[in-house]
């Protein structure tokens, strides 16, 4: 089974996270409703059991635990993955929810890229307007998403493109990226062969 558990303690966050790339369940707690939601649809495309528990300063807001969730995620990953052997390695899909439809490209090349093209609203409610409500997802800030895809690329070492094509629904274009992400990685990581895909026999 490839699968890791990582735990990561700052003064910011406290989390404790298992992965499992061949199955499982999933349990998410990690302090943000809407994180949380992601991660459970994450775990539920990939089919990838998942255990996450996180207890962070969300007082402050939303940005350390879902950098931080990122983090571990990352490196969990990139254990779990081990020495890539018989992998298929690339993998790309396109999602769509009602209105909105996301593609994303996953390679398992050993470098952290991401290339971030969704256009959503950075905002947050802040005030009872109903311009600043129709910019948001609850209380979250949307410009964290970006933020999980980069820790999350930077620390598995992994190489993303997410690009929204169409959407105007702020929940609808980020939950397509979650399950487009997921989606992709499932697909990655299955074991086609039994070499290591890369003509410089490492990745």
């Amino acid at each position: 089974m490839r699968r890791s558990e990582i735990s990561r303690n700052t003064r910011e966050t406290k989390i404790e996270l298992e992965l499992c790339l061949d199955g499982g369940a999933y349990d998410i707690q990690t302090g943000c409703g809407f994180l949380n939601h992601m991660l459970e649809l994450f775990a539920v495309h990939s089919g990838f059991g998942l255990k996450v528990r996180c207890v962070g300063d969300t007082d402050v807001d939303f940005h350390h635990t879902v950098e931080d969730v990122g983090i571990v995620l990352g490196q969990a990953f990139l254990d779990a993955i081990g020495d890539k052997k018989g992998i298929a390695r690339y993998a790309d899909v396109t999602i769509p929810m009602d209105e909105a439809l996301v593609l994303c490209a996953t390679d398992i090349s050993g470098r952290g890229t991401l290339n971030y093209a969704l256009k959503i609203e950075c905002a947050k409610v802040s005030d009872d307007s109903d311009e600043i409500k129709s910019k948001s997802v609850g209380l979250f800030d949307t410009e964290l998403v970006e933020e999980f895809f980069i820790a999350f690329t930077r620390e598995a070492r992994i190489t993303l493109h997410i690009v929204q094509l169409f959407g105007k629904n702020t929940h609808h274009i980020i939950e397509c990226a979650f399950k487009a992400f997921a989606r992709s990685l499932k697909s990655a990581v299955q074991i086609v062969g039994n070499d290591i895909p890369s003509s410089k026999g490492v990745l």
